[in-house]
């Protein structure tokens, strides 16, 4: 048994451990009076141990609520831990101050158990005016934001023009209610979403827009702003809306951090237009009328001298057209012999352009870049999930040439055990994707192209002879370019014109010396080597004198071109035909780059000059689309 001392010091103890909790402490006997509490406790509701041993703790500080009102003893959680044994966590209510103020406190009440029954509480509470205070100044900011953002929104909202904004990465940041009337949907429901993907994703024709392209995400690039007067933005309804727009970047530390987009529909505008063109169509009538006549005689001198493409007037050549005016409009496979760089590809366009199938697509398959297990997927496309890496659906070649025509570049180098199958496909016209059962019917013409001897390897039992016939209805083969001798000098003319234009750089000439040169040469290439002789000549020329003979490397120069002729100087042009050469490269470039002016690929980054250079020389030049 303790002595008194003992239990005196045990308690000492006991009462310094309470005081050392930062919390306050008390506790309660089964009636529910205070038996014990801490310095913390006293600290936080001001009254003693001494003062309120043997009290009711409900009736000394948890009497009412916060606004005053009584605070019934049957619904006070302290006590419900008597009634009940189990523990209760309240974390907002007030207990009173000594002085008669209310102190916010969260608490715990926890039973003490004697026999398995409760026989008092131990209460611990926390003091929560400080949480409180940073609480309601939260509130207050919040407040404070929502008036400021609600105070913004009607400020877009009373802009006529849409409105939205972008985040750093593009996403949608904000918007006003013309943008949902002009394209039909609402911030919240779009918000965070990629602008591109909501309603710029594809052009007017619908073909895909490339982000990259895209001139309201260049500003979160470069920081500059764009301004762009004939797009499409998309309807949520599916359809496009004309727009002008204006692409501003947010900075932020002299960093793009978002941009703010401003655009205006003009549907209306583009109507008038149309309505201003239809008016004078009376009056354009006879100049469209002498346009088509114009553009006939010059189809039919290209018929007979340049074939669209195909330029060159030897009698080699003709014969090969006379062909290709013989088969085109038929419906026939055509198969095409000849060696590499005879421009087999060009014949085949020829062939479909001169077709009834020209305004369908022409397809090419290089059947030589093929991997052996891809070439069904390639062909005939595939199901999701027919074949591991088949995350989507995709369309095969065969489907993509329907209606017009197929070009089977390389088609010698189509595997053994997978010519039955392209067999198959062509005689049938249809065909099942991989990992579908449902077949696919086509209507598609056959161009085929090889450099090697098919017969030879239909012999040699490398190529199936049916499908040999079946591609062969009307074999052409294409002569070299050594049997071609008049066509050398007229094509390497075009390909310096066309190179000259394209590197940007004066126009250069051909002299006898060269002309001589080129003949003489034996063109193993064909017209891929002519034509890379040609461009390797360029680079090399720092002049005004081209520089063929460090093109063409140990080709010897021809003795009979007199020291007078390589001496040559290129005449001189004047203002105007300066001017003029200058315009026609701007528009060579323009139609290279199907009359983007910005972009990685438009014709700003081709003639190596900044956009708004290139648009101000439009200008100037008075160049506009369809020139």
């Amino acid at each position: 048994m303790m002595t008194t001392d003992e239990l005196s010091k045990l308690q000492t103890q006991h009462q310094l451990i309470l005081d050392s909790a930062g919390e306050g402490i008390y506790g309660l006997d089964r009636e529910g009076k205070i038996t014990f509490s801490n310095a913390a406790a006293t600290e936080i509701l001001g009254w003693t141990i001494e003062d309120m041993r043997g009290c009711v703790a409900h009736e000394v500080h948890h009497h009412s609520h916060a606004d005053g009102s009584p605070y019934p003893l049957d619904e006070c959680l302290i006590y419900a831990a008597l009634r009940d044994g189990e523990i209760h966590r309240v974390d907002d209510e007030v207990f009173w101050h000594i002085d008669g103020s209310s102190v916010p406190v969260e608490y715990t009440s926890t039973p003490i158990f004697e026999d398995d029954k409760p026989c008092g509480v131990v209460v611990v509470f926390r003091d929560i005016s400080e949480r409180k205070a940073i609480e309601r100044q939260r509130e207050a900011a919040f407040e404070e934001l929502v008036r400021v953002q609600t105070e913004q929104q009607l400020i877009l909202d009373a802009a006529g023009e849409g409105i939205y904004g972008l985040a750093a990465d593009g996403s949608i940041a904000f918007g006003n209610a013309a943008a949902t009337d002009i394209l039909g949907w609402r911030v919240e429901d779009i918000h965070n979403q990629k602008a591109h993907e909501v309603h710029h994703h594809s052009h007017e024709d619908g073909s895909s827009y490339a982000i990259e392209e895209c001139p309201i995400y260049a500003a979160l690039k470069d920081g500059e702003i764009h301004r762009v007067d004939d797009e499409v933005f998309w309807h949520t309804n599916g359809n496009p809306v004309p727009v002008e727009y204006t692409s501003t970047p947010i900075m932020k530390d002299g960093k793009p951090n978002g941009a703010v987009v401003v655009f205006r529909d003009v549907t209306e505008r583009k109507q008038i237009e149309r309505e201003r063109e239809a008016a004078y169509a009376e009056t354009t009538a006879l100049k469209e009328q002498l346009e088509h006549e114009r553009d006939y005689l010059r189809d039919e001198i290209d018929v007979t001298v340049n074939f669209g493409e195909i330029i060159g007037q030897s009698m080699a050549l003709r014969r090969t057209l006379a062909k290709v005016e013989a088969v085109a409009n038929t419906s026939a496979n055509v198969l095409i012999f000849g060696e590499s760089g005879v421009g087999k590809e060009m014949i085949a366009r020829a062939i479909h352009c001169q077709s009834g199938r020209s305004d369908k697509p022409l397809i090419k398959v290089n059947c030589a870049s093929i991997p052996k297990e891809l070439f069904e997927s390639e062909f005939f496309g595939h199901v999701r999930g027919a074949f591991t890496g088949a995350h989507k659906d995709r369309v095969g070649r065969l489907q993509l040439a329907n209606g017009g025509t197929l070009f089977l570049d390389e088609v010698g180098e189509i595997p053994m055990s997978l010519q039955g199958k392209l067999l198959r496909a062509l005689q049938e016209q249809e065909f099942e994707r991989v990992g579908d059962d449902e077949t696919t019917k086509v209507d598609v013409r056959i161009v085929a192209a090889t450099n090697r001897n098919l017969e030879e390897e239909v012999a040699a039992g490398r190529f199936r002879e049916d499908l040999y016939y079946r591609l062969s209805v009307f074999p052409m083969e294409l002569p070299p370019l050594r049997e071609r001798v008049e066509d050398i000098v007229p094509l390497a003319s075009h390909f310096l014109d066309t190179i000259c234009a394209e590197l940007g750089r004066e126009p250069l000439d051909l002299t006898k010396m060269h002309t001589v040169m080129l003949q003489k040469h034996h063109w193993p290439g064909n017209i891929r080597e002519l034509r890379n002789v040609i461009e390797r000549a360029v680079i090399m020329t720092k002049g005004a004198r081209l520089r063929l003979d460090l093109a063409m490397g140990g080709a010897k120069k021809p003795e009979s071109v007199s020291e007078t002729a390589a001496s040559e100087v290129p005449r001189f042009l004047t203002e105007e035909e300066f001017r003029g050469r200058e315009k026609r490269n701007l528009v060579a470039a323009l139609r290279a780059a199907d009359w983007r002016v910005w972009g990685p690929d438009g014709a700003a980054a081709m003639l190596g000059i900044k956009p708004s250079t290139l648009s101000y020389r439009m200008h100037a030049f008075g160049i506009e689309k369809g020139s």
